[in-house]
């Protein structure tokens, strides 16, 4: 779906340690032209009865120190396009979406 916006880098679909089952996100890395076009063209796309949220990943905040519950890299969380700032000259920096 999202190479008909550009080139597609990579995917990433995570899953449930626990039931392999998926967690309902991904990412998919694409230059920032692309993925641009894939956001605007694709969010709220419907998808088998559902309605897609395609947006730029944001980092997730760290929690400050000390023994909070919870698993490590626990949660999930909306939408999964992960957004780095571009790499500026030379290297052509990709961006992941």
């Amino acid at each position: 779906m999202f190479s008909q916006h550009g080139t597609v880098e990579s995917v990433s679909l995570p899953t449930d340690r626990e039931t392999g089952r998926p967690r309902g996100f991904g990412f998919v890395e694409m230059s920032q032209a692309d993925a641009a076009r894939a956001i605007q063209s694709l969010n709220g796309h419907d998808m088998g009865g559902r309605q897609l949220r395609v947006n730029e990943a944001q980092d997730k905040p760290r929690t400050g120190g000390g023994g909070g519950g919870g698993r490590p890299g626990g949660g999930g969380g909306g939408g999964g396009f992960r957004g780095n700032s571009g790499g500026g000259g030379g290297g052509g920096g990709r961006d992941r979406w």
